[in-house]
């Protein structure tokens, strides 16, 4: 999960899957008809592989129409805050720090109730 989420907040911490090939007797079962080797199960919205719901609405323009005004001066350049994503993946090794932390409490309070 860390490397997924790793994916969208920190690129260039992300590792990438190794690719797997198929063995010799696998292409050969699949160029027969087969079916190769099942797979890990795609990740994404209950298992779709869709990773984004995104709506699309069509704009129609004018040919006549004028450009937008230009954005305030009051508005500063975009500016890339690493800080918000390492709080996202601080979280989740909190979390899991928080669980480990659990179960081993549980473990000790069962080993003093037995």
């Amino acid at each position: 999960a860390k490397n997924r989420m790793n994916q969208f907040y920190n690129p260039k911490l992300h590792k990438a899957a190794p690719k797997t090939e198929l063995s010799a007797q696998d292409r050969i079962f699949v160029n027969e008809g087969g079916t190769p080797p099942p797979t890990e199960a795609p990740g994404g919205i209950a298992g779709t592989g869709v990773t984004a719901l995104v709506q699309v609405s069509v704009h129609s323009v004018a040919d006549d129409s004028e450009a937008p005004a230009p954005p305030p001066a009051t508005w500063d350049a975009y500016q890339k805050k690493g800080q918000e994503s390492n709080g996202v993946i601080s979280m989740l090794d909190m979390l899991a720090a928080d669980l480990d932390k659990e179960v081993q409490e549980m473990e000790v309070e069962e080993k003093e109730a037995q």
